[in-house]
Order: C-alpha cells, then sequence, then structure tokens
C-alpha cells in the first residue's frame, strides 16, 4: 500500500515543523506541496531529508511554489509543461516506477471579469493539453493539488451565495470536467462521504469555526489506479494547528 497526500501549506518555512509531523504521524510514502513561497536555494531539503524523504521541487520568492516529496526518489522529474508558463511555478511532475504524479497550484483566478481570470482559463487549458499527451505513457497516474476550482455544488458550503464566483464558475468547472474524461475520477468521491467536508476555508470571517469552507484541493486518478484507491479523506487536523494553513491536507491511498 502507498499513502499519498497533497496540502497547500501556504509558506513551507512557516509550517515545516507541521509538515514533517504531517510526513511522520501518518506514515506518508509521498506528499504534494502547493505554495511553498521558498525560492530553491532556501527550500529546507536537509531537514527533509533527515525525517527520511526525498524532495523535488520548483520555487519563487513570495509567491507559488511546488514539491513533491516521497521516501524514495523519483526515477524522472519535469518542472514545466510550457514555456509559456514557466515563469510562475505552479508545477511539477514526478514519476516513479509505474506511477506518474502531476502536482498543480491552479492559478486562482481572482474575478471572473478580469484578466487573471482569462489567464487562469489559459494556463487550465494548456495543462489539459499536457496530460492528455503525457496519459499514453503511464500506467498509473495520479494528478493533485490546489485546483481552485470547487467541483460541484456540494463542495461547496453555500452553493447559492458562490454562484459565478470565482472558484465555482461554469467555465471553471467545465475545464475540469473536461480534465476529468480525460479518464479520470475524483478520489474522494469513489467513496461515501458525509456532507460538508472542505478543504480550505478563508482565515477571515471565522470561517472554519463555522464550517463555511469549499473543497477545492483534489486528488484526480486515471481508471486503472482509481481501482486502486483504497481510502480517501481530508485530514482537517493540521487546520487545527497553531498558526494553521487555510488549507487542509487531503490523503488517498492505493494498492499498487
Amino acid at each position: 500500500m502507498i499513502r499519498i497526500a497533497s496540502w497547500n501549506v501556504n509558506s513551507l518555512r512557516v509550517r515545516l515543523e507541521q509538515v514533517v509531523e504531517y510526513l511522520l504521524s501518518n506514515k506518508i510514502d509521498i506528499l504534494c506541496l502547493q505554495e511553498t513561497k521558498v525560492i530553491d536555494d532556501d527550500f529546507p531539503k536537509e531537514v527533509l531529508e533527515k525525517a527520511g524523504y526525498k524532495c523535488s521541487f520548483i520555487g519563487q520568492k513570495t509567491y507559488n511554489g511546488v514539491a513533491i516529496i516521497s521516501k524514495n526518489p523519483p526515477d524522472e522529474v519535469l518542472l514545466s509543461f510550457s514555456k509559456k508558463f514557466e515563469q510562475e511555478k505552479r508545477f511539477i511532475l514526478a514519476r516513479y516506477n509505474n506511477l506518474t504524479i502531476v502536482n498543480l497550484y491552479v492559478v486562482n483566478g481572482q474575478d471572473p471579469t478580469s484578466q487573471k481570470f482569462q489567464y487562469k482559463i489559459n494556463w487550465l487549458n494548456q495543462v489539459n493539453k499536457f496530460i492528455k499527451k503525457d496519459l499514453a505513457n503511464a500506467e498509473n497516474y495520479l494528478i493533485v493539488g490546489d485546483f481552485n476550482i470547487a467541483p460541484k455544488d456540494e463542495d461547496v458550503y453555500d452553493p447559492e451565495s458562490w454562484s459565478g464566483k470565482i472558484l465555482c464558475t461554469d467555465k471553471e468547472r467545465e475545464l475540469l470536467s473536461n480534465l476529468m474524461q480525460l479518464g479520470f475520477k475524483d478520489c474522494f468521491r469513489i467513496f461515501d462521504q458525509k456532507p460538508n467536508l472542505y478543504s480550505w476555508w478563508d482565515y477571515r470571517t471565522g470561517a472554519y469555526r463555522r464550517n463555511r469552507g469549499l473543497r477545492i484541493d483534489l486528488m484526480l486518478a486515471n481508471d486503472r489506479l482509481a481501482k486502486a484507491c483504497l481510502t480517501s479523506e481530508i485530514d482537517e487536523k493540521p487546520r487545527k494547528n497553531e498558526r494553521p494553513s487555510d488549507h487542509a491536507p487531503v490523503m488517498s491511498s492505493f494498492k499498487i
């Protein structure tokens, strides 16, 4: 069995101790991080290696940044899917024997009427094209990350108030659906889940305390890997930490 997790840590240096604790206490084999917010020279590689993990990463100062932390070193790592979008560090891919993992920090988009929203749409279109092509080379394929898209109304605490707003627009959901139609399943929804389970709560307005959240952190498995999925969950415990990320980690286990 292999345990794979994804977590937007919203600054790795601030939450490094929490990340190490999460890795060790949950016996995670592979952890994908988003919003590391650290340049490569300052990535805390030594601390994570001391804990028994290999690190693949790409980052920039203050914003973005993604990493894949794993017990075993990957056979191959890609740090870009398109030269057009290389400036922002939001993509990393790692291959392990019979498993390919793509870790994404999807553009937020700010507002459906903004240029940043159009940038998000273009970014997602290019990612979809890359994955469609790359998928042919892999046995088991997993896409994880902070998608900044709530797939359906059941993933939103108040669908009516969020209707048409960023993270919940028809266009964003259409592009996510297009990706899933390449042959992916939402690991979390493979299993019966309790209602009102979310992965992100705004720091403001006491959103976590009132459970006003959205499920925007996803793990999408191709059909072969989805059939091997044993569990999938959102772990809210780190959201209760002192100085928490605004996201909770999501974790799935597979028999491969």
